[in-house]
């Protein structure tokens, strides 16, 4: 396992000597996703948290006509769970699928609990992560509100310069609040 982008991770919020990442990576599962593949149906508790080593994963959620609704995405150096399943303990509302073959450091929600106890200063790195989560739920929702399309499309492309390698356009287009043609004729300006 590398453990590189973890680390560089966790050390932007707090520092931990070599004992306590022992404990840490005592406790992480490494699980390979092949393209297509969920780390959660919807439907299904959400009883862990993983950092993505390697790869992108999509959330999103099915709709009674078939069609989905892309609601998020993550990249290498993200972090991924379903906060509002995991944190209640209820069914989750989405799904979160790879689209490439994808490598995931998890931590059940168990070990994470464990940690938190064996090394106190990850209680910081998981406020940490919670606030970042609200902030980007929040910031999104205003988006779609305030921006145009337009403007939406360069906020990601800004945010997320490697996103159109990544994602399949009928995600982004989805996760822009637009239809794939408009999608098209927003790139060719």
């Amino acid at each position: 396992m590398n453990t590189d982008l973890i680390k560089k991770s966790i050390n932007s919020i707090v520092s931990l000597n070599d004992i306590e990442w022992n404990q840490l990576f005592e406790l992480i599962e490494v699980k390979i996703l092949r393209k297509n593949n969920c780390f959660l149906t919807e439907g299904q508790i959400c009883s862990s948290l993983a950092f993505v080593n390697r790869g992108a994963l999509v959330y999103y959620k099915l709709l009674d006509t078939g069609k989905e609704t892309t609601t998020d995405f993550a990249f290498t150096g993200d972090w991924v769970t379903d906060n509002q399943s995991r944190l209640n303990n209820s069914p989750s509302l989405i799904n979160i699928k790879a689209i490439e073959e994808s490598e995931l450091l998890i931590l059940s929600s168990e070990n994470l609990n464990k940690c938190y106890v064996r090394i106190p200063k990850l209680e910081k790195v998981g406020r940490i992560l919670i606030e970042s989560a609200f902030v980007k739920i929040a910031r999104q929702s205003i988006d779609l509100q305030t921006l145009s399309a337009g403007q939406r499309y360069e906020k990601l492309l800004h945010e997320y310069p490697e996103i159109f390698q990544k994602i399949p356009l009928y995600h982004i287009a989805n996760y822009l609040g637009i239809a794939p043609k408009s999608l098209s004729r927003i790139r060719k300006a």
